[in-house]
């Protein structure tokens, strides 16, 4: 049973109401199937408005819903023969970062994403998808050799934002998220990321420097939460509603902003309400970006990724 959220507290009672009449037509002599049908309907109309008019609030709940699938649900679902790559040759292996090889379509790819847990054991296990300096020095030590193997590079994107710690700063937790973008920049072969749930901070654009940048239509992408944000602002992390409103943290903000390219179409309610079909829609923009990228030279890669952020913020009166 998918964990409802808030917001769709009225699909859920209608549906509860909806059980009980086929109940009651069970174990009584009483056909209540009119009353179902008419019930039904409501309940595809009532849907439909609640999930194509969703708030800001809303869409942060479903980026965060606890059974939204994850790098790894979308690598076992688009991608075939990954082997995965470990640690940083420097310090260890993060597990809040995984990495590999693997293909698309018969394409070699190198696949990089923030891997959170679907449990505590899990999340324990990977810090619930926050980064020390090892996993971005891991994630760049694929970008490069993926560049040298002339590898085209998809990151999935999906963390509050790199771990704030005191190991993870005497390790260079800044220094490591900096060099990712200035490596990033000059990378000579394609590189697509995807925001597939949270995107937060400096922790989410260090494997962001892209030539292409999509996102999922219910996830976020920001300097700071909302909570954060309502914190600094006003004094009152209880006003994040109001504070995902105005930061436009969302896919459809930031496509009318040009900071993304694309929005990647989620299922009714979430991508946790069907990961394969999800991974479907993931999968075709990916093999689209991979058609337009690989037909670029690795100069016109280097200068389109320049200008992309070069432009980025950019607004005339």
């Amino acid at each position: 049973m998918v964990k409802a959220l808030p917001f769709e507290e009225p699909i859920v009672q209608l549906k509860l109401k909806i059980d009980e009449l086929k109940e009651y037509t069970q174990n009584t002599e009483i056909d209540m199937t009119e009353e179902i049908e008419k019930l039904e309907e409501r309940l595809e109309k009532l849907e439909q408005d609640i999930y194509e008019n969703m708030q800001p609030w809303d869409r942060v709940q479903v980026a965060r819903h606890p059974s939204r699938p994850t790098t790894r649900d979308y690598i076992k679902s688009i991608i075939t023969d990954f082997i995965e790559l470990h640690g940083d040759r420097l310090f260890g292996d993060d597990a809040a970062i995984i990495g590999g090889i693997g293909q698309l379509e018969g394409k070699s790819l190198t696949i990089i994403g923030h891997q959170r847990g679907l449990d505590t054991k899990e999340n324990i296990k990977r810090n619930f998808g926050m980064p020390h300096p090892e996993g971005y020095r891991k994630a760049l030590r694929l970008m490069k050799q993926a560049e040298k193997f002339n590898r085209p590079i998809v990151c999935f994107i999906d963390t509050k934002g790199a771990y704030p710690g005191k190991a993870a700063e005497e390790r260079g937790q800044s220094e490591a998220i900096a060099r990712n973008l200035v490596e990033m920049a000059g990378l000579k072969v394609p590189v697509i990321s995807v925001v597939i749930g949270e995107g937060g901070s400096g922790g989410a654009l260090a494997l962001g420097v892209a030539n292409h940048i999509h996102m999922l239509e219910n996830s976020t992408y920001s300097v700071i939460s909302p909570e954060g944000a309502a914190s600094i602002l006003w004094k009152d992390a209880s006003l994040s509603k109001q504070a995902a409103e105005a930061m436009k943290i969302t896919a459809p903000d930031l496509k009318e902003m040009k900071i993304i390219d694309e929005v990647i179409k989620e299922v009714h309610g979430g991508a946790h309400r069907d990961p394969e079909k999800q991974a479907t829609y993931l999968k075709e923009a990916l093999i689209k970006s991979l058609q337009q990228l690989t037909k670029l030279t690795a100069e016109e890669l280097v200068e389109d990724r320049y200008n992309k952020f070069k432009n980025i913020g950019v607004f005339s009166e």
